[in-house]
């Protein structure tokens, strides 16, 4: 019974990480290029009284005998299916089609990753996030553009006033990854490279199976708040069901404590 105690109890420490994902999915659904993840268990190790093919006196045991000890949370795996896109109408406003990310410079000079095509123009004139980190390589829009324009493989042009023909400002690259489940989630809808996510493949849109640009879109998070509930109620149920082990459990030592020599 001793034992039932706590691996009812590893049950519900994981059930409640579980629960803590889903309150985090939920909370991002309105996100931009958020990517929701799910928790993933295993079972702990086995307390062995017989291993299967031991010997027995009518020959060789066909099965084993042994006790597991529990579950626990062995990763948080994130799903980057593209989420649904949302029109803006704003002209920096960006969504990728496909697979890539946008690579963004942070102010100690290393770079990071994001699906959140969100940005702005600073006092100066570059193409930032919301919060100010500008996108690599850098785009400068001039203070008199009467317009912008990015096409699908990330070419950006503006029109000056005077002007008939637009003038190239750059082109973003967007970046792939062999295993982007490897990537280090930082917060700020940002990721970083680890050595499981491998080395960035840097690129324009379009090509080696990058994403294609859309202008004046914003993918949206791919949470599922119906899947979310599901899975809410789920890590509920078998949190209430490891709660009332411990409760059998403990009844059964009671009994045996109140036992009458």
């Amino acid at each position: 019974m001793i034992r039932a105690l706590y691996t009812a109890a590893s049950g519900m420490n994981a059930q409640q990480t579980s629960i803590d994902n889903v309150a985090h999915n939920l909370a991002n659904v309105n996100t931009a290029g958020y990517k929701k993840s799910h928790v993933e268990f295993e079972d702990l190790f086995y307390q062995h009284t017989r291993v299967p093919g031991s010997s027995t006196t009518t020959g060789d045991s066909p099965t084993g005998l042994e006790v597991g000890l529990g579950t626990r949370v062995v990763a948080t795996s994130r799903d980057f299916t593209t989420g649904t896109f949302r029109a803006t109408g704003s002209s920096l406003d960006l969504a990728i089609q496909g697979d890539g990310f946008f690579q963004i410079n942070r102010p100690d000079g290393s770079t990071v990753y994001t699906r959140a095509g969100n940005f702005h123009r600073d006092a100066q004139g570059l193409v930032v996030t919301a919060d100010g980190y500008a996108l690599e390589p850098a785009i400068t829009i001039p203070e008199n553009a009467t317009s912008v324009t990015i096409s699908r493989d990330g070419a950006v042009s503006a029109t000056m006033p005077g002007q008939n023909a637009a003038q190239q400002l750059g082109v973003i690259e967007l970046a792939t990854f062999q295993n982007p489940a490897g990537l280090s989630p930082l917060g700020g809808n940002m990721f970083q490279i680890t050595s499981a996510s491998g080395d960035p493949q840097v690129g324009p849109a379009g090509n080696e199976q990058r994403g294609m640009l859309t202008q004046g879109y914003l993918e949206d998070s791919n949470v599922s708040v119906v899947e979310e509930m599901v899975n809410m109620i789920l890590g509920q149920r078998a949190y209430e069901a490891s709660s009332k082990v411990i409760k059998a459990a403990d009844e059964m030592l009671a009994q045996v404590n109140n036992i009458v020599r």
